[in-house]
């Protein structure tokens, strides 16, 4: 109840705020006036909020503002949101919101929200206040989303560096890290998370990023500003006033059995009993029944990773060696498992399956794709499958020959 309500005096607030955008556009912000960076601690009740958030407060008592700029406002409802999602075209807005509702929503959830007071002169303030406000007009609003160049963390630092005077040299991070790194870190409490991040991003995620790079993690900006210094000329000054802590949160929970390495070990053993059972028993019918499941379920999530890698725009995502276990052809192949004049076929194809697999997993080490070590006991049954497919077909041309000619 209590949460309900406080999404309508949210939304009721977007609207309000909304409604006076061009009555702010005429205002001159006074002396007093604070701009600052609000950071939220991640929240484990949904998957985008584990990385956090940021966000831009104007605090103005005597103008009687006091509203946070959110870079990071969707909308699910919109007709094919999953499909663009995927395709990476999802388009973010900015909205306005009171910093009242801004902190009660946050503190319903049980999310920290840290925030850094900037150290900017009157001109600054104004110039950034002003580009916030246009910003946020219906025909500015709108942006493109992309999780690691453009996003709600990105936004905020591009539009303050724009309009100080002068050049921010940010605190480093002095670690050599690389997407993949950091996104670990945000998605190492959720391992299902973790293991189809993992499944989606390709080898590119795993090259060396920059400190700027890092900025695309909320708490990475954060720790960014904290000592950063404002050069201009021959002066300098410190880019924050005060850092001080609005919310504390809860930390999210963290699930220590890695699941899906478990799931996949309990997969494996489950192939190889029914591998033997198949084989000794020549129950080829639950072979392939078992078969058409177990590739339906990887061609399935090798369309996704085909679709991801050429025809997204999401980065990242090109190339990505999982294509190799995972691959769009297991789809074809499961649908045509008990279709006879293709057993040869079929064969030939369990053969090059079972020799690829075979190689990738002796090559695991030397390729150019950090892979998740959960992905093996996934990898050896689809392995086993093909390789038990080839030996039943050598067993039964085998038998045949034995035959004589009038029983073959």
């Amino acid at each position: 109840m209590r949460k309900g309500f406080i999404f309508l005096l949210f939304i009721i607030s977007f609207v309000q705020l909304n409604a006076q955008r061009y009555s702010y556009s005429q205002i001159v912000l006074s002396d007093s006036a604070q701009i600052s960076l609000l950071t939220n601690t991640p929240w484990d009740g949904a998957v985008y909020a584990l990385f956090g958030h940021t966000a831009i407060r104007i605090n103005d008592p005597e103008n009687n503002i006091d509203m946070v700029f959110n870079y990071g406002i969707f909308n699910m409802s919109k007709d094919n949101f999953i499909f663009l999602f995927v395709k990476g075209e999802t388009d973010y807005m900015v909205a306005v919101i009171d910093f009242h509702y801004y902190v009660e929503e946050y503190e319903e959830r049980g999310v920290g929200v840290i925030e850094q007071v900037y150290n900017l002169t009157r001109k600054e303030k104004q110039e950034i206040f002003d580009a916030l406000v246009i910003n946020s007009l219906p025909e500015n609003r709108v942006y493109r989303y992309n999780y690691f160049y453009d996003n709600c963390s990105t936004r905020p630092r591009d539009i303050i560096e724009k309009y100080i005077n002068g050049k921010i040299e940010y605190t480093p991070t002095n670690k050599r890290q690389t997407y993949r790194d950091l996104v670990h870190e945000c998605v190492d409490i959720q391992p299902w998370t973790k293991f189809g991040i993992d499944l989606v991003i390709g080898a590119d995620a795993d090259k060396i990023i920059t400190d700027r790079q890092k900025d695309f993690l909320p708490h990475y900006l954060m720790n960014a500003y904290a000592g950063a210094i404002i050069k201009s000329d021959s002066t300098e000054r410190r880019l924050l006033l005060e850092s001080r802590s609005i919310l504390q949160g809860i930390s999210p929970a963290y699930i220590e059995f890695n699941e899906p390495l478990y799931m996949g070990i309990a997969l494996l053993v489950f192939t190889i009993a029914l591998s033997l059972l198949v084989y000794i028993k020549k129950w080829y019918t639950l072979g392939k029944t078992y078969d058409t499941l177990l590739f339906l379920v990887a061609g399935a999530g090798g369309c996704i990773i085909f679709f991801l890698m050429f025809f997204s725009e999401h980065p990242c995502t090109n190339p990505n060696w999982n294509i190799i276990w995972l691959n769009p052809l297991q789809l074809l192949v499961a649908l045509l498992f008990f279709v006879k004049p293709l057993t040869k076929c079929l064969s030939y194809y369990h053969f090059i399956n079972f020799v690829a697999l075979l190689l990738f997993l002796l090559a695991w080490c030397l390729i150019p794709q950090q892979l998740e070590i959960a992905f093996i006991p996934y990898i050896l049954s689809i392995c086993l499958r093909s390789g038990m497919n080839v030996l039943q077909q050598k067993t039964k041309k085998k038998a045949d020959y034995s035959l004589p000619k009038a029983a073959r």
